[in-house]
């Protein structure tokens, strides 16, 4: 059984509940994180979601999202649900800004308190098709043009993240780091 970590405003715990059982019209707050993936030539991995997923099916949106268990750091929740979503093994994660959101979508709402981190990886993908239907890199900047054209594809958190990582002092530094690097350890 997968769980969520409910917490209040402040970002204090206040319990668990099945995960099946929380995403509904009124959703509790609870923990989240999101993923961007970068490889050596600055493109991000987006991820479709898969079609039986209960939140935003065959929506496109970053490369992967999740939720910590309650003794999991948000590092270890990231290695878990990439290994898990995208068949991939991360090892350079940086939590770069946090974020708070509420969307719905189809009768489901998020509501989040979800930190987003970048990770390199250069490497196959071995996608779990329960969970991504499809998958794509696109580079950076092609990106941002795109989200502003075409914001109706994607989901609503991915876009506000992706804003909120170009204004970022220390996104915008790893990424001009990320041109020399590259990761498949």
């Amino acid at each position: 059984m997968e769980y969520v970590v409910l917490v209040d405003e402040k970002n204090n715990v206040l319990g668990t509940r099945n995960k099946a059982d929380v995403h509904r019209e009124n959703t509790p707050l609870h923990r989240a994180f999101s993923v961007f993936i970068f490889d050596n030539k600055q493109r991000l991995l987006l991820q479709q979601r898969a079609v039986h997923k209960k939140t935003w099916p065959l929506v496109w949106s970053n490369s992967c999202c999740g939720h910590p268990m309650l003794t999991e750091s948000n590092i270890e929740a990231v290695k878990r649900r990439c290994q898990f979503e995208l068949g991939i093994d991360v090892f350079d994660i940086l939590e770069v800004a946090p974020y708070r959101y509420c969307f719905s979508y189809q009768g489901v709402m998020e509501n989040e308190i979800c930190p987003i981190l970048v990770v390199r990886y250069n490497g196959e993908l071995n996608i779990n098709t329960d969970e991504v239907k499809s998958t794509q890199w696109i580079h950076w900047k092609n990106w941002l043009k795109q989200i502003e054209t075409s914001s109706n594809l994607y989901s609503q958190w991915c876009i506000e993240e992706s804003y909120i990582l170009e204004r970022s002092k220390i996104f915008k530094e790893w990424l001009s780091q990320n041109q020399q690097f590259c990761t498949q350890e």
